[in-house]
């Protein structure tokens, strides 16, 4: 059952001033609405004048429209993807139609296109146009205080579309100038139209622009609005007439935008509700077979700083701390940040000059980012499409890359209509089937539930297998780092801190934050005759000798931690006191966090029955032990 709403009863201080401005709004309407003539309404807006002044104010509006979406189109991508100087300069010259006196418009239209203005003798001299007094002049004024509702919409729509959409596009292989038409507008499609109307309605109704530039001439200048203006001197009644006929226009495209012109970015369809995951859809376990290879060596600069060579085939794990540079890395292979610089070559080519789209480097971010106005199988056809090959050459290879994922039967559903996992699989399928030389993954399991992560994660092992160029995935799960990758490649602060195969990270982390990913504890300290001495506090009693200074990561496994209720006699030398903080289940165990006023934090691993036996609950003292030759020493 859904809530009430709570109606929130307004203070009278301000409902008072907010009644009168409605009415402040509404009483002239009510004039025109009382005044009006109804039973002459039909002759007065069927007058040749009039009709001819609606017919001129027509063409005058489209024609404005059209200039507008020419122009402000482009100026309004501009304003909200690309960052220049003199910005909030160039903003400010698209609002100021609109705050302009109408009149002082039509004065600098004239001094800037008149006959005498700065642009006015050479179109005269040079083409014979004359701007002024003309249907075109018109035109222009229209446009002039028209444009900036366009611009506004777009900007904002363009403001509230997430980049991942178009960086994706173009690691797709889709040019600057295709990811604009297939992507971007289709995207801010309402907050085009929205604004597309709004600039025509505005056209429609612009007066004093016009006839200070354009002059009032019937039937070449003069519009709509102008033979108000007229009839406004000699038939009243008529004026009223037409007046509301400009009413009903303007209240028409405001009810029909619904408040949308403001460029708030629509609800996308992949908000949408999404359908459960299809179990039993079925999945080709055959990977395609790799028809060429392509090694890659990267030199990357910048924040991050690093040497990447791998041989065709290679899957690299990525991992590390938030903030260690680990899309930043991605995004300095496919060239889309000016954090790092990746001097990068794929086979046999040196790619680093090439824009992101010429790279062949297909990018999945966290998301999918699958576009919401294209099915499964466009999408998945759209990095072919990119690359020139055939439609229907990239639809039956699109729709193989689906099936061989499993997600075949779903080719021609909209990305709101599948569930996690079955995105996920679409996104992974077009990356493939753009036939990139280096795939980029960045978390692309991370939304799903674990049922689900399971069965992709499985689909995505099962077709790395055929890939023919270097894979490289963003992760913090540890079971898709040891699983999936060859390789595991650690940073930190933008450094690779470790680059070994998962069983070395998995012995030897050298990172505290990955032997703790992995389900370790690490204990950094400095070796001494004694042991090693804490950083966080104590000494460790350990088997391996180091030299004396060297600083080191004890790495000890949970399961290798004993718990006692009581101080532990015996073998064991590194002993202390805690108390369970925390109890939680993994898997067929339990999981303790142990705190402890003479060591660091610990993690242990026991049995359900263990922990029956010795009564454990949050909040229990304990005792913990664990041996000298459980404990593996990283030098650092």
């Amino acid at each position: 059952m859904s809530r009430p709403r709570t109606r929130t009863r307004p203070p009278v201080a301000l409902a008072l001033p907010a009644l009168l401005a409605v009415a402040f709004l509404l009483l002239p309407l009510v004039g025109i609405l009382a005044r009006t003539q109804w039973g002459e309404l039909g002759s007065h807006l069927a007058s040749p004048g009039v009709v001819q002044a609606l017919k001129l104010s027509l063409v005058v509006s489209l024609w404005a429209l059209g200039l507008s979406l020419l122009l402000g189109v482009p100026l309004a991508w501009l304003l909200a993807r690309v960052e220049f100087r003199g910005k909030a300069l160039v903003r400010s010259l698209v609002l100021l139609p609109m705050v302009l006196p109408p009149t002082v418009g039509g004065v600098a239209l004239l001094l800037g296109f008149g006959r005498r203005g700065l642009l006015g003798p050479w179109l005269e001299g040079t083409f014979g146009i004359t701007l002024p007094f003309h249907t075109s002049g018109a035109v222009l004024a229209a446009t002039f205080v028209a444009m900036p509702f366009l611009v506004i919409s777009l900007e904002g729509a363009l403001g509230g579309l997430k980049h991942s959409y178009e960086e994706t596009a173009a690691s797709l292989g889709a040019s600057p100038v295709r990811v604009f038409f297939t992507v971007t507008l289709p995207m801010v499609a309402p907050g085009l139209i929205a604004g597309a109307a709004l600039t025509w309605a505005r056209a429609l109704g612009e007066f004093g622009a016009t006839i200070t530039f354009a002059g009032n001439l019937p039937g070449t200048t003069q519009t709509l609005p102008l033979q108000v203006y007229l009839l406004l001197q000699d038939q009243p009644e008529a004026a009223t007439s037409v007046s509301l006929l400009l009413l009903a226009i303007a209240m028409t495209v405001l009810i029909a935008l619904r408040g949308r012109w403001t460029g708030a970015p629509p609800a996308r369809e992949a908000d949408g509700p999404q359908v459960p995951e299809d179990k039993d859809a079925p999945t080709a376990e055959t990977p395609p077979a790799a028809t060429k290879a392509w090694p890659l060596h990267a030199t990357v600069t910048g924040f991050n700083r690093l040497t990447l060579d791998a041989e065709p085939g290679t899957t690299i794990a990525v991992v590390g701390e938030n903030g260690s540079g680990k899309t930043t890395l991605l995004r300095a292979l496919l060239g889309l940040t000016p954090r790092s610089h990746a001097d990068l070559r794929l086979g046999d080519t040196d790619v680093t000059a090439l824009p992101p789209h010429q790279r062949q480097a297909a990018w999945v971010p966290q998301d999918g980012a699958l576009f919401p106005h294209l099915n499964a199988l466009a999408n998945t056809a759209y990095g072919l499409r990119s690359r020139r090959v055939p439609r229907a050459e990239a639809r039956r290879e699109a729709q193989a890359w689906l099936d061989r994922l499993g997600v075949g039967h779903l080719a021609h559903r909209k990305p709101a209509q599948l569930s996690g996992g079955q995105a996920q699989r679409v996104a992974l399928a077009r990356a493939l089937a753009a036939r990139p030389r280096l795939l980029l993954l960045d978390e692309p399991l991370a939304a799903l539930d674990q049922t689900t992560r399971a069965h992709v994660r499985h689909t995505l092992r099962t077709h790395l297998a055929g890939f023919g160029g270097v894979c490289l995935i963003v992760t913090h799960d540890p079971v898709e780092a040891v699983s999936l990758a060859d390789r595991v490649l650690v940073l930190a602060d933008g450094e690779a801190l470790q680059d070994a195969p998962p069983a070395e990270v998995t012995r030897h982390p050298r990172s505290p934050w990955v032997a703790r990913m992995l389900g370790r504890n690490a204990w950094p300290g400095t070796a001494s005759p004694d042991g090693l001495a804490l950083a966080e506090g104590g000494r460790l009693v350990v088997a391996e000798a180091l030299p004396e200074g060297a600083q080191a990561l004890a790495i000890i496994a949970p399961e290798a931690v004993s718990v006692h209720r009581d101080r532990p006699g015996g073998s064991p030398r590194n002993v202390w006191p805690g108390t369970v903080r925390e109890i939680t289940a993994v898997g067929s165990r339990l999981r303790l966090l142990i705190t402890s006023p003479t060591a660091p934090d610990l993690v242990a691993e026991i049995t359900p029955n263990a922990a029956a036996d010795l009564a454990l609950t949050e909040a229990t003292d304990v005792w913990t032990s664990v041996k000298a030759t459980e404990i593996t020493l990283v030098r650092l």
